[in-house]
């Protein structure tokens, strides 16, 4: 990482990205993650992150934790080595996570992403996984079943120990051997079965010595008559060892034998996890995919600096290269210039890495092929360097470096030297950076170059906001107007003498007194614009949000129109129905009588089929209601039964008709507001209205959905309220409910999802995602 990422704390933000990351190789490579200047580039890694952010927000996050690098390993075994029960272990603990990854993509399939190259090389590996771990217990275990051979030896070495056991349990127990024994006990030496006996008494007992305790006071002897029994164990142990040493390289020849899929498959988990560890960043930043381009222009809306604490950074716009190329900073220390800078390279080279920046939508962002910086304090006394000379060794750098295809960003431009000379050198600066077409970001204090912004045309004033009553920076970033230093505002609220301030004021130039004046009055019509243009947005946001009540409102009165004129025909259509049964029974009683009776008369069916005709027609009460000329026999009051004449649905007056004669009415769960010549009265004497309202205020309700909160509640109470809130649910015509459950102990979660298994009117459900609730809800659809 070269010194302008480092000064514009690049390193930083890659530091939080490697923290994401669940594995070392992973945390390499997010350190490694570097700017690219290709648009192109720079637009495929913001496409995977934008991927990324979208199955997260939708699946939830792959489990990538577990993976080990062992392509070593592997490359050792391709070439006929031998791996170690740990290295066997790792591998299938890398296809435990491949297949961990592939049944996680299996579910996410259906979304299409540029991802999918990725996920597709990732191969899962069952047989090799499976034979590993069945074959390893762990790394200084195999187990009985990795082989018939290896389990037989084993039998035969468990029956070998048995039998030689035996043999030494006589002897310790015997009478004539106790009082030669040290302790009654059989031990091992060497692989040996032997017994203690004491030093002298060891020609009593025959046998080979194997060891001596440190005090001398007791030999360890295999008797003679357990030799034969220990030389077969021995011999069985390296049988078993042989069996293992094979076990373990026809293991390693299979792993060999998969070498590449493996390798490829680790290689495409290290880039997806550093992928998805840019999403989990872009979430904990709040940030968003910026737009791209390459000509230089940068407009960043709400920007915040990712590593300044979210409750305290204040979101600023930031814009450069498009109305002009270079932007003057200027205004008081502590005020915020140089957060503005680093904010804006900061961002700009976060694009340029594939990161998702913290701003807000539809902001833009240029690819360059440099990103200069000279900001803070670089005095070197190692290098007889002053502030000016290293703040000079770093500009003649950037101005042999910089190009159309360059931004430049410099606090305190000029600065540590003579203000006329800094200032007339810092316009010098910005001219030679100007003619060589790059985008400069710059700070000051120089009144000289307020001065020239304002005449340049390729050049702007920018200043942060500061507010003189509080004496604290705003840390807004305001384009276009110059910013003043404010000092001495600063120093009266401070304490220091008027006298002081205006002696002060007179050492100034009437030219620069006048400049500063006129800065004055923009800032103070500046600020009443901003009060005019808060007010008016607060208006419109109002207007926007009756609008849109208004809208909701109507669309649900359509709607629940639209359902009982379906309802009212669908009973007028059963009515028909019935009646076409009667009439055909009808008519076939005739035809009977007319045949027993041998009468010549004809039945008059088109008659009979112009009354049933006439019956359907009046069956449909939607298409035959008519306004009836009906005025209201008086005043409605709160309380009053009507009906809502074009719907024919009984309500119940909620509120008094308005000016416009707009009367607020409860149609079952429906609350509405109708025009009182739609209304009928039904009783002349007023009711009490019906309230909408449901034992506890955990139940909550909105057109398509109506969700419960049980947190807190024993699981007896809650079963109860469940079968109360999906009776109602169901009544109301719901197509699904959410039951807030919390996670907890996850009890409570537990019991609702056996009751949901076996209730009638529960089609199906499942645990909440991210953004609904994640395990803390159930939602559930109705039958």
């Amino acid at each position: 990482m070269n010194r302008n990422e480092k000064t514009l704390e690049l390193d930083k933000v890659l530091q939080l990205l490697a923290n994401r990351t669940a594995f070392a190789e992973a945390r390499e490579e997010a350190l490694k993650t570097a700017p690219v200047s290709s648009i192109y580039e720079a637009q495929a890694l913001l496409d995977e992150t934008s991927d990324a952010h979208m199955l997260i927000s939708r699946f939830g996050a792959p489990s990538f934790g577990g993976f080990k690098d062992v392509s070593g390993a592997l490359a050792r075994a391709d070439a006929g080595g031998v791996l170690s029960p740990l290295e066997l272990l790792r591998i299938a603990a890398n296809l435990r996570v491949f297949r961990m990854v592939c049944e996680w993509r299996s579910h996410s399939a259906s979304v299409e992403s540029c991802l999918n190259f990725r996920f597709n090389a990732v191969t899962a590996n069952k047989y090799l996984e499976e034979r590993i771990s069945s074959a390893i217990l762990s790394e200084e275990e195999i187990s009985d079943n990795a082989s018939f051979e290896l389990s037989s030896i084993r039998r035969k070495i468990n029956a070998a120990n048995n039998k030689v056991r035996a043999l030494l349990d006589k002897i310790i127990r015997s009478p004539s051997y106790k009082t030669y024994l040290q302790d009654a006990i059989i031990t091992q030496r060497n692989g040996r079965f032997v017994v203690p006996v004491k030093n002298e008494h060891r020609s009593e007992i025959h046998g080979m010595v194997h060891d001596t305790s440190s005090s001398g006071a007791t030999v360890f002897i295999e008797p003679a008559g357990v030799v034969e029994a220990n030389n077969e164990i021995k011999i069985l142990l390296s049988k078993e060892q042989e069996e293992i040493e094979r076990i373990l390289a026809e293991l390693s020849a299979d792993a060999a034998s998969f070498r590449e899929p493996i390798n490829l498959s680790g290689q495409m988990l290290t880039e997806l996890n550093v992928i998805f560890a840019k999403a989990q960043l872009a979430f904990s930043f709040k940030a968003t995919v910026p737009l791209l381009n390459s000509n230089g222009i940068i407009d960043l809306k709400k920007a915040r600096h990712p590593l300044i604490d979210p409750g305290e950074i204040v979101p600023t716009d930031i814009s450069l290269g498009e109305k002009y190329d270079t932007l003057i900073i200027t205004g008081p220390n502590t005020g915020g210039k140089t957060v503005a800078l680093k904010t804006m390279g900061l961002i700009t080279l976060m694009a340029m890495c594939g990161l998702m920046i913290p701003a807000a939508e539809n902001s833009r962002v240029s690819v360059f092929d440099h990103v200069l910086a000279d900001i803070g304090d670089e005095q070197s006394i190692e290098q007889s360097l002053s502030t000016f000379s290293s703040h000079m060794v770093n500009i003649v750098n950037i101005l042999q470096t910089a190009t159309n295809r360059s931004l430049i960003l410099m606090d305190e431009l000029g600065a540590g030297t003579d203000p006329v000379e800094g200032a007339a050198l810092a316009i010098a600066i910005l001219e030679n950076l100007h003619v060589k077409g790059a985008r400069v970001g710059a700070t000051t204090h120089y009144a000289e170059l307020k001065e020239y912004a304002v005449s340049s045309p390729h050049t702007e004033n920018g200043c942060c906001e500061f507010d003189i009553k509080t004496l604290r920076p705003t840390y807004r970033l305001l384009i276009g107007v110059p910013g003043r230093s404010n000092a001495f505002a600063i120093s009266e609220r401070l304490g220091l003498p008027a006298s002081i301030t205006d002696r002060a004021k007179e050492f100034i130039s009437g030219e620069s007194r006048r400049f500063e004046d006129v800065v004055a009055k923009l800032e103070d019509v500046r600020q009443e614009m901003e009060q005019q243009k808060s007010e008016a947005e607060a208006v419109r946001q109002e207007a926007a949000k009756t609008k849109s009540e208004a809208e909701g409102r109507l669309e649900t009165i359509e709607q629940i129109r639209n359902e009982e004129i379906k309802k009212a025909q669908d009973e007028a259509k059963k009515i028909v129905y019935q009646a076409k049964m009667q009439y055909e029974s009808f008519l076939n009683e005739l035809d009977i009588l007319k045949k027993q009776s041998k009468k010549s008369q004809t039945i008059n069916k088109s008659g009979l089929n112009s009354a049933l005709g006439q019956m359907e027609k009046s069956a449909d009460p939607v298409t035959t209601k008519r306004d009836d000329g009906y005025v209201l026999p008086r005043n409605l009051v709160v309380g009053d039964s009507v009906l809502i004449f074009d719907i024919d649905k009984k309500a119940v007056v909620l509120r008094e008709p308005d000016e416009k004669g707009m009367a607020e009415v409860q149609a079952g769960i429906m609350k509405t507001r109708v025009d009182i010549k739609n209304l009928r009265l039904i009783d002349s004497k007023p009711q009490k209205a019906q309230q909408n309202t449901r034992r506890g205020d955990n139940l909550k309700m909105n057109d398509t959905s109506v969700e419960i909160d049980l947190r807190g509640q024993m699981v007896d109470d809650a079963l109860l309220e469940i079968d109360r809130f999906i009776d109602q649910s169901v009544m109301g015509g719901m197509a699904s409910v959410t039951i807030i459950h919390g996670k907890g102990t996850g009890a409570l979660r537990k019991a609702v999802h056996v009751h949901l298994r076996h209730h009638p009117s529960i089609r199906t459900f499942r645990l909440g995602t991210f953004g609904e609730g994640e395990s803390g809800v159930t939602i559930a659809e109705l039958k």
